[in-house]
């Protein structure tokens, strides 16, 4: 028997404050979750400002007789300052697989997969941190601060990055974490980012909420001010500062040259850069940026483009300078290697949509609302040669940490949420 009209009402009524409620609890928490965009550059204490120094007690990792290349030793002390969108994910994931293999020790975020960002990194964030630790290799996403890190590591560390065509860049960013960014609830139209693009200070507050994903990310993440205005001769001097402090600035377009330059420049092995293409987005089905959008979207993002441009630049000295044709070789190796090892590892040999994906192991993170993250299946049987290597490469990063015993326990709540909610 149906409701009597009064009391459908009222139990209406009764949801949506149950739902006002909750909806309120779940801002809460993940604003505890996540630190205001506009917290102050870390503080120093004398304290923490200790350098690192190795602990006698602490035995080293090995590395094995044959891992030297070329009679130079594989380097492990290594910063990897990982921005957003810009393939990344892809070298976390070789960057766990050969901290892994060689047992070197990670500076890991502690409840979270990231060091609370967008607030600056501090030391005092890593998991079971103490003053004085030292660390091998620190690759989660911070906002960088460099003296911070500084003291994490060896003096003698290699710092690495990777940039990404700024219009690029900045369309994979709108679409994934628009949704979290509340001026752009406004748009209404079917392509959102030609709308967004038309009139961007309509959609955009400096100082919103997540207002740091729409507007020169790279700088943001690198510990600028990402609102600096392009003609200030600090942008220049921020520029030159990075290329002070990296060894070396890899491009998102130009990956497999990039791993090939960071493979000789740590002393590597083909195998320690092999890969898979991690957390790629599903094709759009609104058209990519063309003509006066993309030159709208550089446009808009001008401190990256700058930054960009400059690290283009010095990247192809760097491949002048390690040889044309032995370039041209090893790139052609690092393909024929990852495709031999997409024949052994990947069912049906490519990515599949969320849905497809068999194993929750392998299921990547989503953004709010939608599930355009590709990922893979394993191969049911692979060989005992391979199998290992296999499941490494193709892991996501949220169950990699985990399976390298990171605490995540803010990130598992807020999945937990969200798979309740259906977000």
């Amino acid at each position: 028997m149906p409701l009597p009209q009064k009391k459908r009402w009222e139990s209406m009524a009764k949801g949506l404050v149950l739902g006002a409620l909750f909806t309120s609890f779940l801002l809460l928490l993940y604003s505890y979750a996540v630190p205001p965009l506009h917290a102050g550059l870390a503080s120093t204490t004398p304290e923490a400002s200790e350098p690192c120094s190795p602990d006698p007690t602490e035995p080293e990792a090995v590395t094995p007789a044959n891992g030297s290349v070329g009679g130079c030793q594989p380097r492990r002390d290594i910063v990897f300052m990982k921005t957003h969108k810009t393939g990344s994910s892809t070298l976390l994931n070789i960057l766990f697989r050969f901290g892994q293999k060689h047992g070197l020790k990670f500076a890991f975020p502690n409840g979270r997969n990231d060091f609370d960002y967008p607030a600056y990194f501090a030391r005092s964030l890593v998991q079971d941190y103490r003053p004085g630790a030292c660390f091998n290799i620190i690759c989660n996403h911070m906002r960088f601060h460099y003296d911070e890190v500084r003291g994490l590591v060896q003096p003698n560390a290699t710092f690495i990055t990777v940039l990404r065509d700024p219009a690029r860049l900045f369309e994979s960013s709108f679409h994934y974490f628009g949704s979290v960014v509340p001026l752009t609830w406004k748009l209404s139209g079917r392509d959102k980012l030609a709308e967004f693009l038309q009139d961007p200070d309509r959609y955009y507050d400096p100082s919103g909420y997540n207002a740091h994903y729409l507007r020169n990310l790279l700088f943001f993440d690198l510990g600028y001010d990402s609102g600096l205005d392009p003609g200030s001769p600090r942008v220049q001097e921020h520029i030159l500062e990075v290329e002070r402090r990296f060894h070396l600035v890899l491009l998102q377009e130009y990956f497999d040259e990039s791993l090939v330059l960071l493979k000789d420049l740590l002393c590597w092995e083909l195998e320690d850069v092999l890969y898979f293409k991690l957390n790629a987005r599903r094709d759009s089905p609104v058209p990519r940026l063309s003509g006066e959008l993309y030159r709208r979207a550089t446009a808009w993002n001008m401190l990256d483009a700058r930054l960009y441009r400059h690290f283009n630049a010095s990247f192809w000295r760097k491949v002048e300078a390690f040889g044309r044709e032995r370039m041209a070789r090893e790139v052609a190796a690092l393909r024929q290697a990852n495709e031999r090892m997409r024949r052994i590892c990947i069912d049906g040999g490519r990515a599949v949509d969320a849905a497809a994906i068999q194993d929750s192991a392998m299921q990547p993170w989503q953004p709010l609302g939608t599930k355009s993250i590709l990922g893979y299946n394993l191969k049911k049987s692979i060989g005992q040669r391979h199998a290992q290597l296999c499941r490494r490469m193709l892991t996501p990063e949220i169950q990699y940490l985990m399976d390298l015993g990171v605490n995540l326990w803010i990130t598992k709540l807020w999945k937990l949420i969200r798979d309740f909610l259906r977000w």
